[in-house]
């Protein structure tokens, strides 16, 4: 559990430096980071810290894709640790 719990640690501060990063190339007009790959890290892990530095930094708030995605990827993400929470400890 304690790997587990690292490995989101270091996904949702990767997924933080993303999204911060692309909002301030977006504001200087400079190449942007793909959406795909925000995204990705969301699935990977990231989803919560993404959804929330997003919605403080008012970044990809206009955009259905995220605002409604992220949070998806969320739910399926809660599921899927239930799941596999249950197949572990029975």
């Amino acid at each position: 559990m304690i790997y587990f719990l690292f490995y989101l640690a270091v996904i949702s501060i990767i997924a933080i430096i993303l999204t911060v990063s692309d909002k301030r190339r977006a504001v200087k007009h400079k190449y942007r980071i793909r959406e795909s790959v925000l995204l990705l890290f969301s699935a990977l892990g990231g989803s919560v810290a993404m959804f929330i530095t997003m919605l403080m930094i008012h970044h990809k708030t206009r955009h259905v894709k995220f605002m409604l995605g992220i949070p998806l990827i969320i739910v399926a993400q809660i599921a899927l640790f239930i799941v596999v929470w249950r197949l572990i400890n029975g």
